[in-house]
């Protein structure tokens, strides 16, 4: 059975061999959105929960799930806004978030993009008027892009990230 099964591999590794490197042509590089100048290929993004219930962080959770697979389009999460080209935030900054958020995005190499996720990022959405909330994300950081809903469906965060990326 060995000997079979070694038999298979230098069959496969022939078949490679004469197939040689194979790859789909590139493809118009063109951006989707204006903002996503210099941000063609892969996309690093950092996220930050400014305050949110946790509804968008499932949401985005599921983005990233072998259902969407949103990594596929070259969107990956990474742990530090130092490698981030793009900033997603969900929920309405609270007080106590608004100088965590605000050192997140200076620390961010240029050109840096920010995302605001779900309606409590747009405008506070239930949360308006709390007394812990400083306001919507574009109060404190300029934001780039928005994906409405509450919570936005996985497919919206996926649109809006793979445009990011020009595929």
């Amino acid at each position: 059975m060995s000997g079979r099964a070694s038999g298979v591999g230098v069959g496969l590794i022939r078949k490679i061999r004469s197939a040689g490197r194979v790859a789909e042509p590139a493809g118009d590089r063109g951006e989707r959105l204006p903002q996503a100048a210099g941000l063609a290929g892969s996309v690093q993004v950092r996220h930050v929960d400014a305050g949110s219930c946790n509804g968008c962080e499932i949401e985005i959770g599921q983005a990233f799930s072998p259902v969407y697979d949103i990594e596929r389009y070259g969107v990956r999460l990474v742990a530090s806004p130092r490698h981030a080209d793009v900033l997603t935030v969900t929920g309405p900054v609270t007080v106590n978030m608004a100088s965590a958020l605000r050192k997140a995005y200076e620390a961010m190499p240029e050109p840096r993009l920010v995302v605001a996720i779900g309606d409590c990022a747009k405008d506070c959405g239930v949360f308006a008027g709390g007394h812990g909330v400083a306001g919507p994300v574009s109060d404190v950081v300029p934001v780039d892009a928005q994906v409405p809903g509450c919570p936005p469906e996985p497919d919206a965060i996926v649109a809006a990230l793979r445009g990011l990326t020009g595929r």
